[in-house]
């Protein structure tokens, strides 16, 4: 990780460059803690739809968003679940994401059913990105739909070309496994994809956590 923080510091240029093409409604690939991704910022609906048309994605298969910090989820989950607050703060940043019900304003694009997956990303690069552009950004793989995902800048290229704004051209990703996905809906917990945190733990936590709240 402290060798990612060098990186970061290094790649300052890029890093302020990708932020003003965000800031300008654009669309930018940048490396994260599993592969590259695809930021746009997210009030920025035809920035947002773009993605879909840059990826060959099909509408109705939301996209998820990275925010640079557990004290930033209020930018996209209008009263955020106390459970969901307690595994945000034991798992943030690295590979969980949350799927949480909002009434905040938000492009279609991010919604299913009045949810939205958020995460904080365990990467100093992307993490100086999110912050250098001051919002949440999406966080949608770097590649087309039913390739695999792009690991670096050139795989990007090769399957994106010159659809993609600005490629943020930071080495390989770290390859970590998927984030592992959860939603919470009240006393309802459905892990809706296995990844780095393990589906026992987080059904171990919610079993704590319960017990906490009820005194037992």
């Amino acid at each position: 990780m402290w060798m990612r923080m060098l990186v970061a510091n290094s790649y300052d240029r890029q890093i302020s460059d990708a932020a003003r093409v965000l800031a300008e409604g654009g669309v930018v690939a940048f490396p994260t803690d599993t592969v590259y991704g695809l930021g746009a910022d997210i009030h920025n609906t035809s920035a947002v739809e773009r993605i879909y048309t840059i990826k060959g994605r099909p509408k109705g298969s939301p996209l998820p968003v990275l925010i640079s910090d557990i004290s930033r989820i209020g930018d996209v989950v209008s009263d955020p679940e106390p459970f969901a607050l307690h595994l945000a703060s034991l798992s943030w940043p690295g590979g969980l994401t949350l799927v949480l019900p909002t009434r905040l304003a938000l492009p279609d694009a991010l919604l299913q059913d009045g949810f939205v997956g958020v995460r904080v990303p365990d990467d100093p690069i992307c993490l100086r990105l999110i912050e250098r552009f001051g919002g949440p950004i999406t966080g949608t793989s770097a590649n087309r739909t039913g390739n695999p995902p792009a690991v670096d800048a050139g795989q990007v290229r090769k399957q994106l070309g010159s659809s993609v704004d600005y490629i943020l051209d930071a080495g390989r990703s770290q390859l970590a496994k998927p984030s592992t996905v959860v939603r919470v809906a009240g006393t309802e917990i459905t892990i809706l994809r296995e990844g780095v945190v393990s589906p026992d733990a987080i059904m171990r936590t919610w079993d704590e956590f319960r017990a906490a709240r009820s005194g037992v």
